[in-house]
């Protein structure tokens, strides 16, 4: 899901269909004169206009090119209002998205970005995390160069401006070709560092350990996160305490990196206590994180393939030799008692689908002895 930003404005919409109409003809006549406290007036109220209505978004999309015009203007009252409005007919409009790109608007946009002023930059931030919502404006905005300069926001910006803009780069990721460019920018030292800082069920954690993911598909990434002091521990404490959906991109990040290249991460993921998030997503993560936190224990253990038939490769098997060789007496006990939970839920599972199996296969309308096949449950 992309992702878009969201500023709250200081009115509401107008009461009927007929008000609102007047009022964007209005608007639109006075954004189109040669007065510029006219034209911020007019922006203020394309703004207001447009907070929650797709309706106005719509019938002011002819606002885009004199809002954009606005942006060039040197005065910082005309930017401000006109970026503002754009921002909010760009939300959860596509045509108004492209549009708003196609008339120009990313050149001044990423000007703002290096700002001295602490608002446009927030500002011309959020409008990039919009913006970039758009499959087509992706290649686009990295084409004028914005890849960088958000990374230096993600540095050194203010704490919601580094929000956005690690959304923004989320949001670009997502067209493959941006990975690689955003990875040139070195950008997993902020990366980490937001993660450390941000709550562990947030959207931001969500976006961060998605960004991850894709940036440890290569060598760089791998390389620049196991280098960042705190760099794995971050994404374990994710895979932790993190939300369904970042807990599966948490355990994807690492199990790419240790499908990489087992013997140079295998130690380095063992190290920061990963075995307890990992038992427990086996259980209670998304069918995707079951699946790839089982893969993953697999890799962790001394060896990566099958045991002999005297000891079958089950999960119990594999967790209990990967107990085995940790050191840390706390982090062998949060193991250990995460395995009995495990196996206690495995074992109410296994009893629940017996139990739904001889349901199933005992209506009441039929005879017990004509079903396919019997369970006896002691």
């Amino acid at each position: 899901m992309e992702l878009e930003a969201h500023f709250p404005t200081t009115s509401s919409d107008p009461d009927t269909p007929r008000a609102a109409t007047t009022a964007i003809n209005r608007t639109l006549q006075l954004l189109l004169s040669d007065d510029s406290d006219s034209q911020i007036q007019a922006a203020k109220e394309i703004r207001r206009l447009t907070k929650t209505s797709q309706r106005c978004r719509r019938q002011l999309s002819p606002a885009v090119k004199p809002l954009v015009s606005m942006l060039r203007l040197d005065s910082v009252d005309s930017n401000e209002a006109a970026l503002l409005a754009l921002l909010n007919l760009a939300v959860k409009d596509e045509k108004n998205k492209v549009n708003i790109v196609a008339a120009g608007a990313l050149e001044p946009i990423i000007g703002f970005l290096q700002s001295q002023n602490s608002n446009m930059q927030e500002y011309a931030t959020a409008a990039l995390l919009t913006l970039s919502a758009s499959t087509i404006n992706k290649p686009t905005i990295s084409a004028a160069g914005a890849i960088p300069l958000l990374v230096e926001i993600l540095r050194y910006g203010s704490p919601q401006a580094r929000v956005d803009a690690v959304l923004a780069l989320y949001n670009l990721s997502t067209y493959s070709d941006n990975i690689s460019i955003i990875l040139e920018t070195k950008p997993i030292p902020s990366i980490v560092d937001l993660l450390k800082t941000c709550k562990k069920s947030s959207k931001t954690a969500e976006k961060c350990s998605a960004l991850t993911e894709s940036l440890v598909g290569f060598e760089d990434g791998r390389t620049a996160l196991t280098s960042e002091e705190g760099g794995v521990l971050a994404v374990v404490e994710v895979l932790e305490n993190g939300s369904l959906q970042s807990r599966e991109h948490a355990v994807g990040a690492l199990l790419t990196m240790c499908q990489s290249d087992r013997c140079k991460y295998r130690e380095p993921i063992l190290r920061e206590g990963v075995i307890p998030g990992l038992l427990e997503l086996t259980v209670q993560g998304t069918p995707k994180s079951q699946s790839k936190a089982q893969t993953l224990l697999r890799l962790l253990r001394d060896s990566p393939h099958p045991r002999s038939e005297l000891q079958p490769d089950t999960l119990e098997n594999i967790v209990s030799n990967l107990i085995s060789q940790i050191d840390s007496e706390e982090q062998s006990r949060k193991a250990k008692k995460m395995l009995a939970e495990m196996v206690q839920v495995s074992m109410e599972q296994s009893l629940r689908h017996l139990q739904q199996r001889a349901v199933v296969c005992t209506p009441t309308d039929l005879p017990i002895n004509n079903c396919t096949s019997e369970v006896s449950l002691k």
